[in-house]
């Protein structure tokens, strides 16, 4: 018989929300079964090979893909079409394709959302969160600042604990910025490919990426946001509370990549290289094992109004935008999200 598991997460702000879980985390040595929602993103396959694939020399313990349920975007061409490669390749890894998100939820423990479109992530949420299931949500979490707030605000609401993150945020050298390991960060800039989807916000689609970074380093706090752009590339300034300044670069047009530099009092650093899928499955498998979001609400949903705010800027000729502002837009109540 499953353990009732008394589970006490740590939101952010300090405020703690408690929930009991029929289900999810039985004990440390059983296996946490996991449901991917969504077959149209490479993310899935090379998610599942990491938990699943113990030949792999990358593997992850701790969790294993047992069910899949295929969902694309019509409208969106690349989504509709990998479903077909994606489904095939994940049922050759050991895993169940379902034809609902009911089902998959009565056969896991805990889901990752991995739809590539975000606008039909708070439907799909939904479902999950009425199930009390733990969730990864992978970029972006929805396909609007409204929809984010939403998913987040019924999370919480509900006991379920949820957090969603590019891999970037998990590079060695930002989370060593952020840890303070070159000294007190004074600035940061970063860049990373920023191809454009009609469907979503401009930097909700891969500019995430490179502001994913720039949150990694600078954390929480910016107030306004000025962006300039062209067909070939971003510029997003962010002025943040303290006076300290953080940049993003989005690239269309040039050699691609991924990347930045940390300004501090001591020193300036570059934030090296891209670390591949591998250390966000371990933040993943953790925070199915422990109930612990190692991103909060706040910095997500903060760092998807910085998104929103560049677009905004864009959309006025590149005056700069408040944060306060655009949340407040965006239905954010007061002091919601530890505030």
């Amino acid at each position: 018989m499953p353990i009732r598991l008394l589970v006490t997460v740590a939101l952010i702000g300090g405020s703690l929300l408690t929930m009991t879980n029929p289900s999810f985390g039985q004990s440390d040595s059983q296996v946490i079964r996991v449901g991917v929602i969504g077959l149209d993103t490479s993310h899935a396959i090379a998610f599942t090979k990491l938990l699943n694939d113990e030949s792999n020399k990358d593997h992850v313990p701790g969790c294993k893909v047992v069910c899949a349920f295929p969902h694309g975007s019509p409208d969106i061409e690349s989504s509709v079409s990998r479903i077909p490669q994606y489904t095939e390749q994940i049922q050759e890894l050991g895993v169940e394709v379902v034809d609902s998100i009911e089902t998959l939820l009565s056969r896991v423990d805990a889901v990752l959302l991995e739809t590539n479109d975000g606008r039909p992530h708070l439907e799909q949420a939904r479902q999950v969160i009425a199930a009390k299931k733990p969730m990864f949500i992978d970029k972006p979490v929805a396909g609007s600042l409204k929809d984010a707030i939403l998913i987040y605000r019924e999370a919480e609401a509900a006991g379920v604990p949820v957090f969603s993150s590019s891999s970037l945020r998990f590079v060695p050298g930002a989370l060593a910025a952020r840890a303070g390991e070159y000294g007190e960060v004074t600035g940061c800039d970063t860049y990373s490919p920023a191809s454009l989807e009609p469907t979503h916000p401009d930097l909700f689609w891969y500019g995430i990426h490179g502001v994913e970074s720039l949150y990694t380093v600078m954390g929480p706090g910016c107030e306004t946001v000025t962006r300039t752009s062209t067909e070939y590339s971003d510029s997003v300034v962010g002025k943040w509370s303290d006076g300290r300044i953080g940049t993003f670069r989005g690239i269309r047009a040039s050699k691609l990549g991924y990347g930045g530099t940390v300004y501090t009092k001591k020193q300036i650093e570059e934030i090296g290289p891209y670390a591949g899928y591998a250390p966000l499955v371990v933040e993943i498998v953790k925070f199915f094992q422990g109930g612990k979001p190692p991103v909060s609400a706040r910095e997500t949903v903060e760092l998807y109004a910085f998104m929103e705010a560049a677009d905004e800027s864009k959309r006025q000729d590149g005056v700069p935008v408040s944060i306060a502002e655009t949340l407040e837009k965006a239905g954010l109540r007061d002091g919601e999200f530890g505030e």
